[in-house]
């Protein structure tokens, strides 16, 4: 992207810790923001395997709390977004000092980092990195299509739809709740609309956690029936199903059987370029 394209936004990571005493701090999100729009990008641990750190290293650990955190959070800042939209001129100044006060007003476990200055031309490209970087486990070399995390997986797709020029026309990391039940904390990675139809696409890391499917299966059919528009469901998968697998069967059953498309990763930049013309 030239270099005329790049914003500075402003960092900052969550932190947190069972025993103030020990001063001991885990990394488990990431939040990014631009000062001048309001747009932000909130990363926070979700896979059983993040969990599982969490809790050696925090034996004592409030998960509840760090589940609820990112709701708390863009409930927060969507007022403020709003007056973003409406053009107010002390929207910039107003959101940093939200952050101030919210800052201190965090439960005496939950911490964010001071705030450091990034130049990137993508906002979520660059809350991927960085989440990348300093909150995400610890892994090898990879490469697309191999077994991999939902945030490697969200970071090549974003990657796809930023290519099919279509990042601006779907909606990203929506909350369930809508459709669902009040509280409910599961999120759809992607949403797109296309001529009455609503369609919704969810990332899922199969070799690390094939149950994820069941409950993605649960919300598609409880939103398909309910839901006021004609819905469509997709999931990508970090490896493709390989029909001699038990586990993959599995997983590629349930998800039929609640009308959802698996779509192996390295086949969703195919998937996307069919889907663009119907966006259009």
């Amino acid at each position: 992207m030239p270099e005329e394209n790049y914003k500075t936004f402003v960092a900052h990571i969550l932190r947190y810790t069972s025993d103030l005493v020990r001063d001991e701090w885990l990394n488990i999100g990431i939040l990014l923001f631009d000062p001048e729009t309001g747009e932000r990008s909130i990363r926070l641990i979700e896979e059983e395997r993040e969990f599982a750190r969490l809790r050696r290293m925090q034996p004592s650990a409030d998960e509840d709390l760090i589940r609820r955190m990112r709701d708390h959070l863009e409930d927060h800042f969507e007022t403020l977004s709003q007056q973003f939209r409406e053009g107010s001129s002390t929207a910039p100044q107003d959101f940093r000092k939200l952050i101030e006060k919210w800052d201190g007003t965090l439960s005496t476990g939950l911490q964010l980092s001071p705030q450091k200055g990034v130049h990137a031309g993508d906002l979520e490209q660059e809350a991927s990195r960085l989440y990348s970087e300093h909150v995400e486990l610890e892994r090898g070399g990879s490469r697309v299509g191999a077994p991999g995390s939902r945030a490697t997986m969200r970071n090549y797709c974003s990657q796809v739809w930023h290519q099919a020029r279509l990042w601006e026309r779907i909606e990203k990391s929506s909350r369930v709740a809508e459709f669902t039940f009040p509280g409910d904390p599961m999120r759809i990675d992607y949403c797109y609309r296309r001529n009455g139809t609503r369609g919704f696409v969810q990332t899922m890391s199969v070799s690390r956690s094939p149950m994820a499917c069941k409950e993605y299966a649960y919300t598609a059919q409880y939103i398909a029936p309910r839901a006021a528009f004609k819905s469509e469901f997709a999931a990508i998968t970090d490896v493709p199903l390989d029909n001699g697998n038990l586990r993959h069967r599995f997983v590629r059953d349930t998800l039929r059987d609640a009308g959802i498309e698996p779509i192996p990763m390295e086949g969703f930049a195919v998937w996307v370029a069919k889907l663009k013309p119907m966006l259009q």
